[in-house]
């Protein structure tokens, strides 16, 4: 039984956005010996890892923006002199830099981990591959590409066997085009074929990487020579995996199996959607990769940053294009999206309210801003949306099950591929203007044309989300499934597939197989990311103060379209999220430069693996980041 005991402290009657962990970290610091100045920083510290921060200013610094008065000197002081704070150098629950900054032990040993592996990697010759000529490059480009082509021929030039590398561009910019040029190049240069290992942050994104890539290699056959086809034919295309399942998470151990003592056997590692990655992930990641392996992140840095702790994509491409942009390139040509919302990305991307206003009233019928004033207003918005839905006239209640064998998937893939035609995208998930409440409203509205029972779930038609990943089933959070009825008139869920042949095709389950899931008339901007849609209506809260409202999560959103949008949102709360950057404090960026004794401590303690002692409050074990499953 515990020696300590818990009571009721004067900071839990302040009045704070504090959850209830973080509270909880709070009394834990007053049960061993910390006092209530103490338990109050540690109790924010937590907070605001919760929004995304990795690190807590005690002086005077933005931080204030979350809630937290400044600490004075004195204070500080006072903080360092507790046993269960240190600067670093020894294992303590909390950690307070030279800089003043207050940390969770485990945020601060990853960005020193992460700072030190980076160093490393960048540190590393890039080896005696040589660079791919002109010639080669035409090769692979074609004599004639394009201007627009040439930031592509650079990162495939540039790449000549480098420890790191980061691609980084908008939707459309040809990012998986000129990853699969790296990796044929690669292989064609190797006396041997390359183990390539290619993943990514959810399942969904893993399976979009591989399916681009088959497209790539189905397209990129027919223009090489045959000298080169060996090398296209060693990249793979069979398997990319999340990052938990490549790093061997264990859920019985809580920890990562592939580490330093037992990395990742592979030659080359592939990561898309890099902006997803967080610090945690990003430092499990680079103690996997053995130093002689290349590892290849790819993703958009402008994009919303990761859920858990850190905007590692943006702090490493900063840093790179500053220091080392032998090491990064950017593509920003957008290849996909229509010219007119080329311009409003851009303006969105710079926060130009002048911009965009002029860039939506140059598009025309491409683009509109339509206002709602109140719940009733935004009702009809959804309403008119539902009625059309692309499946809408596409849908026979009642004569599905006359549908031969033979035309079942095809029919349901051509369901599938309408689906992707338009799609609502949601800020928030609950309240009035949240993923759930339009989804109920459109699924309100399709019962009443469809002469539906309000207590009937599943129908002809009905569009869902994987919300968790079942390997078994090869079904991934974010799939998206369409309901229709199979040639024996039995209801099936629908997914996108490969065939053995490489085409693309439709598998069916019964509903009641499915992993957890959720209709997906309207899915959440963060759920989007990654995706592309012909036609995307954006709706945001009607309160400018909302905290979600930031450039990130407005351009994200309407890069997910090629071809039109629309805005629900009144002007207010356009022009606040133009204006709020979403930002993020940490230390990453300072650390890369540090190389202070204490830092190396801390990463040669972690090297031994005897971080997770038992010494580290069981509120702050710094466990691996769960795998994405849902918002």
């Amino acid at each position: 039984m515990s020696g300590f005991g818990f009571r009721r402290a004067e900071i839990e009657s302040l009045e704070t956005p504090w959850r209830a962990v973080d509270r909880a970290l709070a009394r834990w610091v007053l049960a061993h010996g910390g006092d209530e100045l103490l338990a109050g920083v540690a109790a924010w510290a937590s907070y605001v890892e919760s929004l995304g921060d990795t690190v807590l200013w005690l002086p005077s610094h933005p931080s204030g923006a979350r809630g937290m008065k400044p600490l004075s000197a004195d204070q500080v002081d006072l903080l360092r002199t507790s046993p269960l704070v240190g600067d670093g150098s020894h294992l303590r629950p909390f950690v307070i830099d030279a800089a003043g900054r207050f940390y969770l032990w485990r945020n601060y040993r990853h960005e020193c981990v992460v700072a030190a592996r980076l160093r490393e990697r960048l540190s590393i010759p890039a080896g005696a591959l040589p660079p791919a000529s002109s010639a080669e490059l035409d090769t692979l480009f074609g004599t004639g590409s394009a201007d627009t082509e040439q930031p592509q021929r650079d990162a495939v030039a540039a790449l000549a066997g480098r420890a790191l590398f980061v691609l980084t561009g908008g939707p459309g910019t040809g990012k998986t085009r000129t990853v699969l040029r790296m990796l044929t190049m690669l292989q064609q240069h190797a006396d041997v074929p390359l183990r390539i290992a290619l993943a990514a942050p959810t399942g969904k994104a893993a399976q979009r990487l591989l399916q681009s890539l088959r497209r790539g290699k189905q397209e990129l056959r027919a223009l090489l020579p045959d000298d080169w086809q060996p090398a296209l034919a060693a990249v793979p295309d069979h398997e990319a995996q999340t990052l938990h399942r490549l790093l061997a998470y264990s859920p019985q151990q809580g920890r990562y199996l592939r580490s330093r003592a037992d990395p990742i056997a592979a030659d080359v590692v592939v990561v898309d959607e890099a902006s997803m990655v967080d610090l945690a992930m990003l430092r499990a990641l680079l103690d996997a990769v053995p130093a002689s392996a290349s590892l290849i992140l790819v993703g958009d840095a402008d994009q919303l940053t990761s859920v858990a702790a850190g905007t590692v994509l943006q702090d490493l491409v900063a840093l790179l294009e500053s220091r080392h942009p032998e090491s990064v390139v950017r593509l920003q040509h957008s290849f996909r999206a229509a010219s007119v919302l080329l311009a409003i990305n851009q303006a969105v991307r710079q926060g130009a309210a002048d911009l965009l206003r002029e860039a939506i009233a140059a598009a025309g019928e491409a683009a509109r801003l339509r206002a709602y004033a109140d719940e009733v207003a935004l009702a009809r918005l959804l309403q008119g949306w539902a009625d059309a839905l692309p499946l809408i006239d596409s849908i026979d209640h009642g004569r599905d099950q006359d549908r031969r064998p033979e035309q079942t998937a095809g029919h349901a893939l051509l369901a599938l591929r309408r689906t992707a035609e338009r799609q609502l995208l949601c800020a928030l998930r609950e309240g009035a203007t949240g993923v759930l409440a339009a989804n109920r409203r459109i699924e309100q509205r399709l019962r009443n044309r469809w002469q539906l029972p309000p207590s009937q779930v599943w129908y002809s038609g009905r569009v869902v989300m994987i919300s968790q990943n079942d390997y078994a089933l090869n079904l991934f959070n974010g799939d998206i499934g369409v309901a229709l009825a199979d040639a024996d008139g039995h209801l099936r869920v629908w997914f996108e597939a490969q065939s053995n042949a490489g085409e693309a095709t439709a598998r069916a389950f019964a509903p009641g197989m499915l992993p957890a899931h959720e209709s997906a008339f309207a899915i959440s901007i963060h759920k989007s990311q990654g995706s592309e849609y012909d036609h995307v209506a954006v709706l945001l809260p009607p309160d400018p103060a909302h905290r979600i409202l930031s450039r990130q999560l407005l351009y994200t959103a309407l890069s997910r379209a090629r071809g039109s949008i629309e805005l629900w949102c009144s002007r207010s709360s356009l022009e606040a999220a133009l204006s709020q950057v979403a930002q993020r404090y940490g230390g990453l960026d300072g650390r890369l430069a540090d190389t202070t004794a204490a830092i190396q401590r801390t990463v040669a303690r972690a090297d031994l693996g005897n971080v997770d002692g038992n010494s580290v409050s069981p509120l702050q074990r710094p466990d691996p980041t769960p795998e994405p499953d849902g918002d």
